[in-house]
């Protein structure tokens, strides 16, 4: 008998013919004699029908109410999945996120999970139930209900896999796996047998939808085989693995893209120990993300610094960054809104000198501008305009042949 841990984004579950068809899934996997720990996100749009109707109420609403109403769309949908269930004659028992264990800190809206007690899950799967729990949320030691942040049932069903130890932990959503470039974009586009934890960990924080970023993270740090795979048909997915268990291939795996991004530069900065730590710990104090940084030449004993953060944080950021302009007498900040950043990303970039060179001759080729550069040992990302975001992931698709089969 083996343990799965399988989970189901909101398009999986976002009507009652689907929760249907997800059932009979789970069912099945019961009758092969699987004990099935499942983690399910809200309906469709639900989570954004929330926050609309939420928005009707006025703006800078209070994030501990806020997850109080958010954490509900899990829990209609781990319901529904579990009444479906049990009518069909497959005894389910539903459970939020804290009846389930699952231990978060205070930080209302972006919590992180610190900690499991799966002693109820444990105890329902001795009794012959299919679990399902609501993702997406947890409890904080101050016993608030906080959520996940976007994705975070993605985190949720990792974790519980790393936890109870399962044999396979399935991440089902609305694609048959990864794919080396958005095949929205890129109609080339090849799904990939198998990935690295690092290159899914780049893929997915440079934009990647198919995995969360902490979710792969949860994945890496323990060792958890994850299976990427659709909940329309039965296809292979993409498993997301150690680099041992798998060949190194090309140099380059695939082609990520992220247009949730803003630019912010700081101009003349005082070129002094510990201006920089001021800088970012203020964003961090604020909970901004910062991603890629960037700092001239000196000149004057005085840079620029630029960086990047999540564009639906901009009009936050901006008045932070204002007071922190204040703050270092630094000579005042621009910014841009409408900017994207494309990558290329791969574990055999490490054994294979010039790919940046490939890189930025395929977009210079396409006269796409690179405003900032940020590299790591298994990617490059640039940051050039959003309206060239389509065109980029294109040509360097195109430059790395990655539509080809090896």
């Amino acid at each position: 008998m083996s343990l799965l841990v399988a989970k189901f984004g909101g398009s999986s579950v976002a009507s009652l013919e689907k929760i249907h068809n997800v059932a009979d899934r789970i069912a099945e996997m019961k009758g092969q004699g699987n004990d099935v720990v499942v983690v399910v996100s809200a309906m469709g749009d639900m989570t954004d029908d929330l926050l609309e109707l939420a928005g009707n109420i006025g703006k800078n609403l209070d994030n501990r109410e806020m997850d109080m109403l958010l954490a509900t769309g899990e829990q209609q949908s781990a319901s529904l999945l579990a009444l479906t269930l049990a009518a069909g004659g497959c005894p389910a028992v539903s459970l939020t996120g804290w009846q389930a264990g699952v231990k978060s800190d205070g930080q209302h809206s972006k919590a992180r999970i610190i900690g499991l007690d799966t002693a109820r899950i444990r105890d329902e799967l001795d009794k012959g139930k299919a679990v399902i729990i609501a993702g997406f949320q947890g409890i904080s030691p101050a016993g608030e209900i906080t959520t996940l942040g976007r994705g975070g049932s993605d985190t949720t069903a990792v974790a519980l896999a790393a936890d109870l130890q399962a044999d396979r932990c399935m991440i089902f959503t609305d694609v048959d796996g990864v794919y080396t470039a958005d095949p929205r974009i890129v109609k080339e586009a090849r799904q990939l047998s198998s990935i690295t934890y690092e290159e899914m960990l780049e893929m997915a924080s440079l934009g990647a939808g198919v995995l969360q970023p902490r979710a792969a993270e949860f994945a890496m740090l323990y060792g958890v085989d994850v299976e990427v795979r659709s909940s329309f048909n039965n296809n292979p997915g993409t498993i997301i693995t150690e680099v041992a268990k798998m060949e190194r291939q090309r140099s380059v795996s695939g082609v990520a893209h992220d247009c949730n991004v803003a630019r912010i530069a700081l101009f003349d900065v005082p070129d002094q120990p510990g201006v920089a730590s001021i800088i970012f710990k203020i964003l961090a104090d604020n909970h901004i993300n910062v991603d890629m940084v960037i700092q001239s030449a000196m000149r004057d004993d005085r840079n620029d610094i630029a960086f990047t953060i999540e564009r639906n944080e901009f009009q936050k950021a901006r008045a932070v960054v204002n007071e922190i302009v204040m703050k270092i007498g630094a000579s005042g900040m621009s910014y841009s809104v409408d900017v994207a950043k494309v990558s290329v990303v791969g574990a055999g970039m490490q054994s294979n000198p010039g790919v940046a060179a490939t890189m930025f001759d395929a977009l210079a080729r396409k006269d796409i501008n690179i405003h900032m550069i940020s590299t790591s040992e298994i990617k490059i990302s640039c940051i050039i305009d959003e309206d060239e975001i389509e065109a980029a992931v294109q040509v360097l698709h195109d430059r790395f042949h990655l539509g080809e089969t090896d």
